[in-house]
Protein backbone atom coordinates (compact mmCIF):
# COMPACT_ATOMS: atom_id res chain seq x y z
CA UNK A 1 0.00 0.00 0.00
CA UNK A 2 1.03 3.75 -1.11
CA UNK A 3 1.37 5.72 1.75
CA UNK A 4 2.16 9.56 1.47
CA UNK A 5 3.29 10.96 5.10
CA UNK A 6 3.27 14.89 5.24
CA UNK A 7 5.27 16.35 8.65
CA UNK A 8 8.22 14.71 9.90
CA UNK A 9 8.92 16.32 13.25
CA UNK A 10 9.73 14.61 16.48
CA UNK A 11 6.56 12.80 15.73
CA UNK A 12 6.17 12.08 12.49
CA UNK A 13 9.68 10.59 11.74
CA UNK A 14 8.97 7.72 14.39
CA UNK A 15 5.61 6.88 13.04
CA UNK A 16 6.96 7.08 9.14
CA UNK A 17 9.55 5.22 10.04
CA UNK A 18 7.17 2.23 11.23
CA UNK A 19 5.04 2.10 8.49
CA UNK A 20 7.49 1.68 6.14
CA UNK A 21 9.10 -1.26 8.82
CA UNK A 22 5.56 -2.66 8.11
CA UNK A 23 5.97 -2.66 4.78
CA UNK A 24 4.49 0.21 3.87
CA UNK A 25 5.65 2.22 0.80
CA UNK A 26 6.00 5.42 2.31
CA UNK A 27 6.96 8.44 0.22
CA UNK A 28 7.61 11.50 2.52
CA UNK A 29 7.11 15.34 2.65
CA UNK A 30 8.57 17.90 5.52
CA UNK A 31 10.32 21.50 4.82
CA UNK A 32 13.23 20.38 6.49
CA UNK A 33 16.18 18.76 4.72
CA UNK A 34 17.26 17.29 7.89
CA UNK A 35 14.09 15.71 8.33
CA UNK A 36 13.60 14.28 4.86
CA UNK A 37 17.39 12.68 4.89
CA UNK A 38 16.44 10.83 8.62
CA UNK A 39 12.94 9.33 6.40
CA UNK A 40 15.14 8.61 4.02
CA UNK A 41 17.30 6.86 6.06
CA UNK A 42 14.50 5.20 7.61
CA UNK A 43 13.43 3.86 4.10
CA UNK A 44 11.23 6.27 3.34
CA UNK A 45 11.03 7.44 -0.64
CA UNK A 46 11.39 12.02 0.18
CA UNK A 47 8.86 14.04 -1.95
CA UNK A 48 10.44 17.01 -3.38
CA UNK A 49 6.84 18.75 -2.46
CA UNK A 50 3.40 17.44 -0.98
CA UNK A 51 1.60 16.93 -3.98
CA UNK A 52 4.53 15.12 -5.47
CA UNK A 53 4.11 13.13 -2.23
CA UNK A 54 0.55 12.39 -3.04
CA UNK A 55 0.75 10.98 -6.60
CA UNK A 56 -0.98 7.89 -5.87
CA UNK A 57 -1.07 7.44 -2.17
CA UNK A 58 -3.90 4.88 -1.05
CA UNK A 59 -3.88 6.65 2.64
CA UNK A 60 -2.64 10.20 3.52
CA UNK A 61 -1.14 10.88 6.83
CA UNK A 62 -0.27 14.40 8.23
CA UNK A 63 1.56 15.02 11.34
CA UNK A 64 1.61 19.42 11.72
CA UNK A 65 2.03 21.41 14.07
CA UNK A 66 -1.37 23.35 14.74
CA UNK A 67 -4.51 24.03 13.35
CA UNK A 68 -3.12 26.71 10.89
CA UNK A 69 -0.61 24.16 9.16
CA UNK A 70 -3.45 21.80 8.91
CA UNK A 71 -5.83 24.20 7.40
CA UNK A 72 -3.40 25.10 4.52
CA UNK A 73 -1.96 22.27 3.76
CA UNK A 74 -4.75 20.49 3.07
CA UNK A 75 -6.57 23.23 0.92
CA UNK A 76 -3.33 23.82 -0.98
CA UNK A 77 -2.00 20.33 -1.54
CA UNK A 78 -4.06 17.49 -0.08
CA UNK A 79 -7.33 17.92 -1.24
CA UNK A 80 -6.19 19.60 -4.64
CA UNK A 81 -3.69 16.64 -5.64
CA UNK A 82 -4.71 13.19 -3.32
CA UNK A 83 -6.10 10.56 -5.42
CA UNK A 84 -9.93 10.60 -5.37
CA UNK A 85 -10.82 7.84 -3.14
CA UNK A 86 -7.70 7.94 -0.62
CA UNK A 87 -8.02 7.50 3.03
CA UNK A 88 -6.85 10.92 4.97
CA UNK A 89 -6.06 11.01 8.45
CA UNK A 90 -4.85 14.06 10.29
CA UNK A 91 -2.82 13.10 13.10
CA UNK A 92 -1.91 16.54 14.82
CA UNK A 93 -3.16 17.91 17.83
CA UNK A 94 -4.97 20.90 16.76
CA UNK A 95 -8.40 22.83 18.23
CA UNK A 96 -11.69 20.65 17.29
CA UNK A 97 -13.10 23.57 14.83
CA UNK A 98 -10.09 23.22 12.54
CA UNK A 99 -10.69 19.27 12.78
CA UNK A 100 -14.10 19.78 11.30
CA UNK A 101 -13.72 22.00 8.95
CA UNK A 102 -10.97 20.27 7.11
CA UNK A 103 -13.17 17.25 7.34
CA UNK A 104 -16.36 18.97 5.69
CA UNK A 105 -13.98 20.43 3.05
CA UNK A 106 -12.28 16.59 2.26
CA UNK A 107 -15.97 15.01 2.95
CA UNK A 108 -17.57 17.62 0.20
CA UNK A 109 -14.80 16.50 -2.08
CA UNK A 110 -15.82 12.79 -2.09
CA UNK A 111 -12.71 11.84 0.13
CA UNK A 112 -12.59 9.70 3.72
CA UNK A 113 -11.34 11.75 6.32
CA UNK A 114 -10.28 11.05 9.92
CA UNK A 115 -8.66 13.53 13.22
CA UNK A 116 -6.37 11.11 14.78
CA UNK A 117 -4.33 12.88 17.49
CA UNK A 118 -2.27 10.73 19.20
CA UNK A 119 -0.32 10.24 22.67
CA UNK A 120 2.66 8.67 23.81
CA UNK A 121 5.16 11.08 23.16
CA UNK A 122 8.35 10.79 21.03
CA UNK A 123 9.23 7.65 22.79
CA UNK A 124 5.96 5.64 21.74
CA UNK A 125 6.18 7.52 18.07
CA UNK A 126 9.62 5.35 17.83
CA UNK A 127 8.45 2.30 19.54
CA UNK A 128 5.10 2.18 17.84
CA UNK A 129 3.15 2.15 20.83
CA UNK A 130 0.97 5.46 20.67
CA UNK A 131 -2.71 5.50 21.83
CA UNK A 132 -4.76 6.99 18.67
CA UNK A 133 -8.41 8.60 19.15
CA UNK A 134 -10.10 8.90 16.55
CA UNK A 135 -12.51 10.98 14.68
CA UNK A 136 -14.46 9.77 11.73
CA UNK A 137 -17.55 7.92 10.76
CA UNK A 138 -18.67 4.44 12.31
CA UNK A 139 -17.99 2.85 8.46
CA UNK A 140 -14.62 4.08 8.08
CA UNK A 141 -13.40 3.35 11.34
CA UNK A 142 -12.49 -0.03 10.56
CA UNK A 143 -10.10 1.36 7.45
CA UNK A 144 -8.28 3.92 9.75
CA UNK A 145 -7.66 1.12 12.11
CA UNK A 146 -5.76 -0.93 9.49
CA UNK A 147 -3.73 2.37 8.41
CA UNK A 148 -2.55 3.39 11.34
CA UNK A 149 -1.84 0.05 13.48
CA UNK A 150 1.90 -0.38 12.93
CA UNK A 151 2.49 2.86 14.62
CA UNK A 152 -0.34 1.94 18.02
CA UNK A 153 -0.65 0.34 20.81
CA UNK A 154 -4.40 1.09 20.78
CA UNK A 155 -6.73 3.08 17.93
CA UNK A 156 -10.25 3.75 19.94
CA UNK A 157 -13.24 5.28 17.95
CA UNK A 158 -14.15 8.57 19.88
CA UNK A 159 -16.94 9.75 17.76
CA UNK A 160 -17.43 11.30 14.75
CA UNK A 161 -15.06 13.89 13.29
CA UNK A 162 -14.08 16.64 15.83
CA UNK A 163 -14.38 13.68 18.44
CA UNK A 164 -10.66 12.71 17.80
CA UNK A 165 -9.46 16.33 19.10
CA UNK A 166 -11.52 16.69 21.64
CA UNK A 167 -10.56 13.36 23.37
CA UNK A 168 -6.94 14.24 23.00
CA UNK A 169 -7.62 18.13 24.63
CA UNK A 170 -9.10 16.59 27.55
CA UNK A 171 -6.69 13.86 27.84
CA UNK A 172 -3.75 16.34 27.94
CA UNK A 173 -5.24 18.54 30.03
CA UNK A 174 -5.43 16.03 32.62
CA UNK A 175 -1.84 14.99 31.99
CA UNK A 176 -0.79 17.91 32.56
CA UNK A 177 -2.59 18.77 35.66
CA UNK A 178 -1.38 15.45 37.36
CA UNK A 179 1.67 16.43 36.47
CA UNK A 180 2.15 19.59 37.93
CA UNK A 181 0.72 17.39 41.05
CA UNK A 182 3.13 14.54 41.19
CA UNK A 183 5.79 17.22 40.98
CA UNK A 184 4.37 19.52 43.85
CA UNK A 185 4.21 16.20 46.23
CA UNK A 186 7.68 15.15 45.43
CA UNK A 187 9.14 18.72 46.03
CA UNK A 188 7.19 18.83 49.38
CA UNK A 189 8.30 15.29 50.89
CA UNK A 190 11.72 16.49 50.16
CA UNK A 191 11.27 19.49 51.68
CA UNK A 192 9.55 17.88 54.69
CA UNK A 193 12.67 15.26 54.92
CA UNK A 194 10.65 12.03 53.07
CA UNK A 195 13.22 10.59 50.53
CA UNK A 196 11.61 10.76 47.49
CA UNK A 197 12.31 6.81 46.80
CA UNK A 198 10.16 5.92 49.91
CA UNK A 199 7.38 8.25 48.70
CA UNK A 200 7.54 6.95 44.98
CA UNK A 201 7.26 3.47 46.76
CA UNK A 202 4.06 4.20 49.28
CA UNK A 203 2.38 6.39 46.86
CA UNK A 204 2.72 4.22 43.79
CA UNK A 205 0.95 1.56 45.83
CA UNK A 206 -1.29 3.65 47.35
CA UNK A 207 -4.50 6.33 46.11
CA UNK A 208 -1.57 9.14 44.64
CA UNK A 209 -1.12 5.96 41.89
CA UNK A 210 -1.38 7.24 38.41
CA UNK A 211 0.50 7.35 35.04
CA UNK A 212 2.27 10.54 35.44
CA UNK A 213 4.00 9.25 38.99
CA UNK A 214 4.11 5.30 37.93
CA UNK A 215 4.93 5.33 34.26
CA UNK A 216 6.44 9.04 33.55
CA UNK A 217 7.83 9.74 37.24
CA UNK A 218 9.33 12.82 37.19
CA UNK A 219 12.16 12.40 39.72
CA UNK A 220 15.14 10.66 38.47
CA UNK A 221 15.63 6.78 39.78
CA UNK A 222 12.41 5.16 40.39
CA UNK A 223 11.05 4.72 36.78
CA UNK A 224 14.53 4.26 34.15
CA UNK A 225 12.35 4.96 30.88
CA UNK A 226 11.23 8.37 32.45
CA UNK A 227 12.91 11.77 30.67
CA UNK A 228 13.59 12.40 33.90
CA UNK A 229 16.90 10.23 33.85
CA UNK A 230 18.30 11.54 30.95
CA UNK A 231 18.47 15.20 32.03
CA UNK A 232 14.46 15.69 30.88
CA UNK A 233 15.38 14.95 27.00
CA UNK A 234 13.36 14.10 24.68
CA UNK A 235 9.67 13.13 25.87
CA UNK A 236 6.78 15.69 25.39
CA UNK A 237 8.56 18.87 25.12
CA UNK A 238 6.71 21.65 28.12
CA UNK A 239 6.02 23.94 25.19
CA UNK A 240 3.68 20.89 23.46
CA UNK A 241 2.23 20.89 26.76
CA UNK A 242 1.31 24.60 26.80
CA UNK A 243 0.04 24.21 23.61
CA UNK A 244 -2.91 21.52 24.41
CA UNK A 245 -3.70 23.27 27.48
CA UNK A 246 -3.82 26.66 25.47
CA UNK A 247 -6.30 24.85 23.35
CA UNK A 248 -8.27 22.91 26.15
CA UNK A 249 -8.91 26.49 27.51
CA UNK A 250 -10.30 27.74 24.38
CA UNK A 251 -12.29 24.89 23.75
CA UNK A 252 -13.33 25.40 27.39
CA UNK A 253 -14.41 29.03 26.87
CA UNK A 254 -16.58 28.39 23.95
CA UNK A 255 -18.33 25.27 25.11
CA UNK A 256 -19.25 27.30 28.41
CA UNK A 257 -17.10 24.33 30.25
CA UNK A 258 -15.41 25.45 34.10
CA UNK A 259 -11.67 23.80 33.47
CA UNK A 260 -9.75 26.11 36.55
CA UNK A 261 -6.98 23.85 37.25
CA UNK A 262 -6.62 23.43 33.47
CA UNK A 263 -6.14 27.06 33.50
CA UNK A 264 -3.71 26.89 36.49
CA UNK A 265 -1.61 24.65 34.72
CA UNK A 266 -1.64 26.67 31.67
CA UNK A 267 0.18 29.32 33.52
CA UNK A 268 2.19 27.43 35.81
CA UNK A 269 3.70 25.85 32.24
CA UNK A 270 3.77 29.37 30.43
CA UNK A 271 6.13 30.46 33.35
CA UNK A 272 8.14 27.68 32.47
CA UNK A 273 8.06 28.14 29.20
CA UNK A 274 9.08 32.01 29.68
CA UNK A 275 12.17 30.66 32.33
CA UNK A 276 13.35 28.45 29.57
CA UNK A 277 12.00 25.40 29.91
CA UNK A 278 9.85 25.21 26.82
CA UNK A 279 12.34 22.54 24.82
CA UNK A 280 12.64 20.22 28.05
CA UNK A 281 10.07 17.41 28.82
CA UNK A 282 6.78 18.69 30.61
CA UNK A 283 8.09 16.94 33.97
CA UNK A 284 10.82 18.74 34.40
CA UNK A 285 8.68 21.51 35.93
CA UNK A 286 9.65 19.85 39.24
CA UNK A 287 12.65 21.81 39.19
CA UNK A 288 10.83 25.07 38.72
CA UNK A 289 8.71 23.65 41.70
CA UNK A 290 11.41 22.55 43.65
CA UNK A 291 13.34 26.31 43.66
CA UNK A 292 16.36 24.68 41.59
CA UNK A 293 15.32 25.32 37.75
CA UNK A 294 18.33 27.75 36.79
CA UNK A 295 16.95 27.85 33.16
CA UNK A 296 19.77 25.39 31.85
Amino acid sequence: MKIAFIGLGNMGGGMAANLVRAGGAVTAFDLSAAALEKAAAAGCRPGASAAEALEGAAVVITMLPAGAQVRQVYAEAVLPHAPVGALLIDCSTIDVESARAVAGEATALGFRFADAPVSGGITGAEAGTLAFMVGCPEGDFAAVQEAVAPMARTVIRAGDHGAGQAAKICNNMVLGVSMIAVCEAFALAEKLGLEPERFYEIASQSSAQCWSLTTYCPWPGPVPTAPSNRGYEGGFATAMMLKDLKLAQEAAAKAGAAAPLGAAAEGLYALFERLGGGPKDFSAIVELLRGRWRGD
